[in-house]
């Protein structure tokens, strides 16, 4: 039985790529015989049309997704109870379009043809940093949680969850800067760093992998890494500014409200 196979790429909003790189994949996309569903953007969709995502994962065996790193896409994914089945992922930010395509043709066995083309659009504006927890490195340490100001966590010692990702705030990538695993992506960073969802030292560190003595020099390391490089530093000035902003926005609401 052949192998149904649909491809997803996310026209992203936050900037990630050049609007030209991504008007190059969309139209090479249409020459291949297979479902493609173009969808603007992917960030905003796992948010606020599950049910179309989920609908497209039952339809097809595989998924072929051509947006950011596969880190961040399928933490998004499981984070916001989208079940897409065996899910490979291209990342737009590594590979140029030619390479995207090529991928296709060899490693999928793709034909080339035409594309049942759709698009998927969503009216939702996501902020572009908001944060995508990977489980496998979490070690529920809180200090994300913590260090957020905005609501945008739920923390116990058991649980961490993003509850609230809208009230992430724009530019403010700060909480993820605490992390000593590198547990926490902000798929619409523009970056290509283990921050916007690029393996840990290069490869993925599951904690629940290996052995404990390598599992804690690893993390040892990263924190060593944090501080050294200021980040801490750097985060608490973006999460000085996130507020300022957020502080404007009351003031300019309640301002409002008083003249009319």
């Amino acid at each position: 039985m052949e192998r149904k196979t649909c491809v997803l790429f996310c026209r992203c909003k936050a900037g990630v790529i050049s609007a030209d790189s991504m008007d190059k994949i969309a139209e090479g996309l249409k020459n291949f015989d297979t479902d493609v569903f173009e969808l603007q953007d992917l960030c905003a969709m796992t948010i606020h049309e599950k049910d179309v995502l989920n609908t497209i994962g039952k339809a097809f065996q595989q998924t072929i997704v051509v947006a950011c790193y596969p880190r961040a896409v399928r933490n998004m994914f499981r984070q916001n109870g989208i079940e897409m089945g065996d899910v490979e992922v291209l990342n737009f930010k590594e590979l140029p379009a030619e390479k995207i395509f090529l991928k296709l043709e060899n490693d999928y066995q793709i034909q080339k043809g035409e594309a049942r083309y759709q698009v998927q659009i969503t009216e939702l504006n996501v902020p572009a940093w908001f944060p995508v927890i990977d489980e496998s490195l979490c070690t529920l340490c809180g200090k994300c949680a913590r260090f957020c100001l905005f609501g945008v966590y739920s923390y116990d010692r058991k649980s961490l969850k993003v509850v609230d990702p809208l009230a992430c705030k724009d530019q403010c990538p700060a909480c993820g800067r605490t992390c000593p695993t590198s547990a926490i992506m902000f798929p619409r960073l523009a970056e290509t760093t283990v921050l916007a969802g690029d393996e840990p030292n290069g490869q993925k560190m599951a904690i629940d992998k290996g052995s404990l003595l390598m599992t804690l020099n690893a993390r040892n390391q990263n924190r060593r890494n944090i501080f050294r490089q200021g980040v801490v530093e750097q985060a608490e000035e973006e999460r000085r500014k996130a507020l300022e902003e957020f502080k404007t926005g009351l003031d300019f609401t309640r301002n409002d409200k008083k003249d009319s």
